[in-house]
């Protein structure tokens, strides 16, 4: 590559959204690549692990389920040594005075039948806690994170954190792709929160300051979000399917060579070493925070979410209660959600401008909230299809109309600086993942799976209303004149909404007055 090649390619503002993208999409993937793997990992060391130390070979191959007559012909090939070492081990298992079978899933050729189902109930109810913990770790580490990151980026721009950002995901990556232990997959979990936040703020302010014109800033982030999408998509199933066929550190290995190629892209399309400050001094977070138009934007983009992230770690967990399902099908469960978030998010990119944004998040909140009260009445995988559908295109809804709509309003009610804005945008979007998961995990262990979706989907529909307040917010005197020319949302000022509020006034003393 010519120096003359690699100039133009740091002007481009196409390039720079490549970078966003891709980084976009390696953080969730290794967001969500973990979500099939660890129910089932964590349940095949320690619950079988504990409860058969003596026959390790237990978590390959599926042992004769005790008291399972169905089964125990087929199972003929195992030899006496290890079905008398499982009966010793049935001491041990007398929980509750009930004798249990042991737990894995029977080869795939065998229709699931109730001892199929993996054991030890209160194992996954507890569980259903631990792992919503360990997905929330993420997103609660970006929450302490990002504020500064924001600071930073105002201070020496978007190139350096973005890089420091891939360096993190590197680490966080190749620490997942080896640890064997909880404690051990927590940190590696916190560290990468600490990544996402450096990439996720630099990327989106970064475009935020290379597309400069709203409709397309909308259409770049649209682009940027299918980024996020894609990641969120391919995660889980390519998760589940990698864990099952190739073991469970191959789909990190693969993530850990793309993210390398991610940070050699920065390198010829960013400067890394370029520090270079905002021009103008951006509005603080308590200020953007004190805003409630930016607020309502926020907790739409929260509230949404929210659903995806309470689905995470409870579907798998009570699909393996209920429908049995084998290892690959508890991430396949979350690719009608992704396949569909994919078209919303491109779709609604460009729509949600002519149909007006506002109007594009209310119909998204409400759709979220209906598909995730129809999940719980899935029977099968299939079932799912649908639910699972809705829910990812309505969140691709509120995700594409929000995210120019924050970027809007800054231009609209404060200074055009975005790194501080896409923080708090970003600090929503990790409220939901991690309010979500690690009450969603309590919360299904006290009244159920069923009862946490009718929650959080009453909570969406009731929410759904409050985006009509973006319909047209009111900007600040000054930015008026200089938005009037090119501004598609109609705006209204301050002065005529005070003289508004004057005249009826008026009229009304005059009338005591008389």
């Amino acid at each position: 590559v010519s120096w003359r090649g690699l100039a133009a390619g740091r002007a481009s503002r196409r390039l720079v959204l490549v970078v966003v993208f891709v980084a976009l999409l390696l953080d969730n993937m290794l967001l969500t690549v973990v979500v099939p793997i660890v129910p089932t990992f964590l349940y095949a060391t320690e619950y079988e692990g504990a409860n058969s130390s003596a026959a390790p070979a237990q978590t390959e191959t599926a042992p004769p389920a005790l008291k399972a007559p169905p089964f125990s012909s087929m199972f003929s090939y195992f030899d006496n040594t290890t079905v008398i070492v499982l009966v010793s081990t049935s001491a041990a298992e007398l929980v509750n005075g009930t004798e249990r079978s042991i737990p894995p899933q029977p080869p795939a050729s065998i229709p699931p039948s109730p001892s199929s189902c993996p054991d030890g109930e209160e194992f996954l109810a507890k569980e259903n806690t631990r792992v919503g913990l360990l997905f929330a770790s993420k997103a609660l580490v970006q929450l302490m994170v990002n504020p500064a990151v924001g600071l930073l980026t105002n201070r020496i721009g978007y190139h350096i954190p973005m890089f420091i950002g891939f360096v993190i995901m590197f680490l966080s990556t190749v620490m997942f792709a080896f640890s064997g232990t909880y404690t051990l997959l927590l940190l590696a979990r916190a560290l990468q929160g600490i990544g996402s936040s450096f990439s996720s703020v630099a990327g989106l302010g970064m475009l935020a300051s290379v597309y400069l014109d709203d409709f397309e800033r909308g259409n770049a982030m649209g682009i940027a979000l299918g980024g996020l999408a894609l990641g969120v998509l391919i995660g889980a199933p390519f998760g589940s399917v990698m864990y099952e066929f190739a073991g469970k550190s191959s789909p990190f290995l693969v993530l850990a060579f793309l993210a390398l190629l991610d940070g050699a892209l920065q390198l010829c399309t960013l400067q890394p070493s370029k520090v270079s400050p905002e021009s103008t001094k951006g509005t603080p977070v308590l200020t953007l925070l004190q805003d409630p138009y930016i607020l309502v934007a926020a907790g739409a983009l929260c509230f949404s979410n929210m659903g995806v992230a309470m689905l995470e770690p409870t579907l798998p967990i009570w699909m393996m209660q209920t429908m049995c399902s084998p290892k690959w099908q508890l991430g396949m469960a979350f690719l009608p959600a992704s396949v569909s978030y994919l078209i919303g998010t491109n779709l609604f990119g460009i729509l949600a401008n002519k149909i007006g944004r506002w109007l594009c998040s209310l119909i998204g909140m409400a759709v979220v909230g209906i598909s995730l009260l129809c999940v719980p009445l899935a029977k099968t995988i299939y079932g799912l299809i649908v639910p699972n559908s809705g829910l990812g295109f309505a969140i691709g809804m509120v995700d594409s109309s929000m995210m120019p709509i924050m970027g809007y309003l800054v231009d609209l009610r404060h200074t055009s600086v975005y790194g501080n804005i896409y923080a708090i945008a970003d600090v929503a979007f990790c409220m939901g993942f991690a309010i979500g998961p690690s009450t969603g995990g309590a919360i299904a262990r006290a009244i159920g799976f069923p009862w946490l979706m009718v929650i959080i989907g009453v909570i969406n529909i009731a929410y759904a209303p409050l985006c009509w307040y973006l319909r047209n917010p009111p900007a600040k005197e000054e930015k008026i004149a200089i938005l009037s020319q090119e501004c598609s949302m109609q705006t209204k000022s301050y002065t005529a909404q005070k003289t508004l509020h004057d005249f009826p006034l008026a009229d009304d003393s005059d009338v005591e007055a008389e």
